[in-house]
């Protein structure tokens, strides 16, 4: 793969010129990651941008994006290849229709040689990955959510970046995708894995990014209001809630202040958008019984 960025600069510079602002460490990741063409492991809570950055840098390098979504459950046949069967049956049966009286001993053969071939084959996110040109950003997301087994499958890919289809043989890749892991960190990944990656932990924003990050993805909010919001949020991010709002939770709400035509943040306006930023009841009704609001208007005289 012939890396067209020369610099860790020129890696954030082009981040930013997609709207993804990104601190230098992060950069300087992605930059080896293209240069060392090893894949790339984020690890972070839910809504720091984890997912985002495989998305901002297919559209900037100009290259395909191929997205596995993993689950509990997910396995190799989903994962990498899967074969055409309905039309493997048809094909079987129109040679059967159209072999007349000169069957042979080898019809069998050379009809089983031809549903096995790649016209039948199904590819999956994993297989396209190593097979297609130009190389594309593959994001393998949430890979915490998939089992041990699916975590060992991905071993040999992430090493050699082949796999072996039985029927077919061996598939190289030509070019080395991009490659970037996701993880929520619902489980600890084995080591082997996190081995073969380079490794990069994503944390909530600083004051300072999350402001610039909000600017730049809802332009149109009032700068004074943008801070206010912004900084709410990182006092609300110190509250012993579930599960604390993320980065995207913030642009959401921002965008839900600009929708609303807000122009102060105030008790009533986060009354009545409380659930851009809270997804469960616990969390809900810490900041909106009786004890709650007294401390949301303790939060927003911080601010």
């Amino acid at each position: 793969m012939k890396v067209l960025l020369e610099s860790v600069e020129q890696v954030e510079e082009l981040l930013v010129a997609h709207g993804y602002i990104a601190e230098r460490s992060l950069c300087t990741a992605v930059f080896l990651a293209l240069r060392l063409e090893r894949p790339l492991f984020l690890e972070g809570e839910a809504g720091v941008g984890k997912t985002e950055i495989a998305k901002t840098l297919a559209d900037a390098l100009s290259r395909p994006l191929l997205r596995l979504q993993c689950y509990e459950g997910i396995d190799r046949q989903t994962a990498l290849y899967d074969w055409n069967y309905a039309r493997q049956l048809l094909h079987i049966r129109l040679r059967e229709a159209g072999k007349g009286d000169h069957e042979d001993e080898s019809w069998e053969e050379r009809v089983e040689k031809e549903v096995y071939s790649e016209r039948f084959l199904l590819r999956r996110p994993l297989l396209q990955a190593i097979s297609t040109t130009p190389a594309p950003v593959l994001l393998i997301d949430e890979v915490d959510r998939s089992d041990v087994e699916f975590e060992a499958f991905l071993l040999e890919l992430l090493a050699e970046f082949q796999v072996t289809i039985p029927e077919l043989g061996t598939i190289h890749a030509t070019e080395k995708p991009l490659v970037i892991l996701t993880s929520n960190r619902t489980r600890e990944m084995h080591d082997a894995l996190k081995r073969r990656c380079l490794y990069y932990w994503i944390d909530y924003p600083t004051i300072e990014k999350e402001l610039r990050i909000v600017t730049e993805h809802v332009p149109n909010l009032a700068q004074s209001l943008t801070r206010s919001l912004c900084l709410f949020i990182q006092r609300l991010r110190e509250e012993p809630l579930y599960k604390v709002p993320g980065l995207a939770e913030t642009i959401y709400f921002a965008q839900a202040l600009e929708a609303l035509h807000v122009r102060v943040l105030d008790e009533a306006v986060l009354c009545d958008t409380i659930g851009c930023l809270l997804k469960y009841r616990d969390d809900l009704e810490l900041l909106t019984g009786e004890q709650g609001r007294a401390r949301v208007a303790h939060l927003l005289a911080e601010v």
